[in-house]
């Protein structure tokens, strides 16, 4: 495609002139609903399927998917047998054909149903998903993180750590440039100094400007200290990424985060829609008995994120190409739930909050926005 090979000089220019064109001042989250029902023009969307739902993605105004795909594999080792070399997903083994055969396909099918944007926020998913993209760059859109050399740790904090680490990524990876950077945070951003938050702005800046990032962000799970940056950082800062489960309500007042993120267009992607598998009564293995429910559970829990407008997407780690159509089914589905649906989402996230392990307790802090 002729878009893999774009150097970045061109990508600059490009970049410029399409913000140029497409820039339309609205504010909130335009939609463009399933079989396209208002006959918008959807020429500039990135794998469009008129089956899939299409969300303004704040002031990037890019149009996304309004399911992506989640860099995480958590139960790719059920898929794939001896794939961990641990207890994490994080010791998948990188040399594994029949991975990267998977990543490639589920990749392939994402493109198939209109799912246009990959956010990758590892080292090993940067790799994976450049690697599955490779010929094919410009089908989605690549969010990146490569947390391992960012802020959380003490060695990647200064501005000139974090060139040399975002540069390093990109030759690694392969990548001229991502089209979004966003740098992953603690998880409570307020343990940064101001220095260092003054840093990482200056990072994303240097990267956009370079055309080294086309969008810029970050991620945290810090609600008063991202509405602050928000705040702070406007030209920095086109995107968050933040906990989003099938629990979790948004508080409209003007004061909190949902209204910066009004205020200020920004992006929004939801980690953890699942409550990171949480929602789930089997063990994801292919075939498993409990598998149509777990679709099920897996749709109601999307469809009920995307009753809040104010969100671009769940960003859901899909582990099989079955659970990409299934992604896909939510949005074509009514997305208002009934009574029945809406006492069986409660009971679901009762369970969901009763049985969830320790260290992912903190999710239960993201019920409220």
């Amino acid at each position: 495609m002729a878009d893999a090979k774009i150097t970045r000089r061109q990508f600059v220019q490009g970049s410029a002139i399409a913000a140029a064109g497409l820039a339309v001042g609205l504010h909130g989250v335009p939609t463009i609903a399933a079989g396209n029902p208002e006959n918008a023009d959807t020429s500039k969307i990135k794998s469009y399927n008129e089956n899939m739902e299409y969300r303004r993605c704040g002031k990037t105004d890019w149009m996304v998917s309004a399911v992506c795909l989640g860099g995480h594999w958590k139960r790719l080792n059920l898929v794939i047998p001896g794939l961990f070399n641990g207890r994490s997903w994080l010791s998948a083994d990188m040399n594994n054909e029949d991975f990267h055969k998977n990543r490639y396909d589920v990749v392939t099918r994402c493109i198939q149903r209109g799912v246009n944007y990959i956010d990758a926020c590892t080292g090993q998913e940067v790799m994976a998903y450049s690697r599955a993209l490779k010929g094919r760059r410009d089908a989605m859109y690549l969010g990146y993180s490569w947390y391992q050399k960012e802020v959380r740790f003490a060695d990647w904090r200064t501005l000139d750590q974090l060139k040399k680490s975002f540069d390093e990524g990109l030759q690694a990876a392969g990548l001229e440039y991502v089209d979004l950077w966003r740098i992953v945070c603690h998880e409570k951003s307020s343990r940064h100094t101001d220095q260092e938050i003054e840093w990482l702005m200056a990072a994303l800046d240097w990267a956009k400007q370079s055309g080294r990032a086309r969008m810029t962000g970050i991620s945290s799970h810090d609600r008063p200290h991202l509405k602050k940056l928000i705040e702070t950082y406007t030209d920095q800062l086109d995107v968050i990424v933040t906990p989003y489960t099938a629990d979790t309500n948004v508080v409209t007042d003007e004061s909190g985060l949902w209204a910066a993120i009004q205020k200020h267009d920004i992006g929004w992607f939801g980690i953890k829609p699942y409550a990171s598998g949480s929602i789930f009564k089997g063990d994801g293995a292919p075939g498993n008995e409990q598998t149509a429910e777990d679709n099920q559970r897996a749709r109601l829990s999307i469809r009920h994120i995307l009753c809040n407008p104010a969100i671009t997407a769940p960003i859901p780690g899909m582990a099989m190409v079955e659970h990409v159509d299934n992604a896909a089914l939510a949005v074509m589905e009514r997305r208002e739930l009934d009574a029945e649906e809406q006492a069986q989402l409660q009971r679901m996230m009762n369970e969901t909050w009763a049985n969830l392990p320790y260290h992912y307790r903190w999710l239960r802090d993201w019920r409220m926005v």
